[in-house]
């Protein structure tokens, strides 16, 4: 069972190590304490309080898509030449940064301030974590 730290939980989560704290004394989730007697949160527990509060805006297009990554935001910045842009969306937290052709953008109206969704499909992602074996 992977432990969690307060400081590093709301760090995850975005939040002050103030409000994990008052999550923990509310009953929303339950601390103990790891091996230096830190109070520290199971890290599976965390995840679904993680999961929970997710409160990712809903994409209104009503488009039925098979890709299951998809992050509504703002469009932040368009750099574009003749033929190629780039759009920068902020979706949330994250910074999504998408390729494609000047003509796009033109058809699709995106400028600064226009809220877009992104849709991520990829054959490939890398997970990493810290501690792990190299192969």
């Amino acid at each position: 069972m992977p432990l969690i730290r307060i400081a590093e939980a709301a760090s995850l989560l975005g939040v002050s190590d103030d409000t994990v704290r008052r999550w923990v004394d509310s009953g929303a989730l339950s601390a103990t304490k790891d091996a230096a007697g830190r109070a520290a949160i199971d890290g599976a527990e965390l995840a679904e309080h993680a999961r929970r509060l997710a409160n990712a805006p809903k994409d209104a297009s009503g488009v039925a898509r098979s890709a299951r990554n998809n992050f509504v935001g703002l469009v932040t910045n368009v750099i574009q030449d003749k033929v190629m842009a780039q759009v920068e969306l902020q979706c949330g937290p994250y910074r999504v940064v998408s390729l494609m052709s000047s003509e796009a953008v033109r058809d699709l109206g995106l400028e600064p301030g226009t809220v877009a969704t992104a849709v991520v499909k990829a054959t490939t992602v890398i997970v990493e974590t810290p501690g792990g074996k190299a192969s």
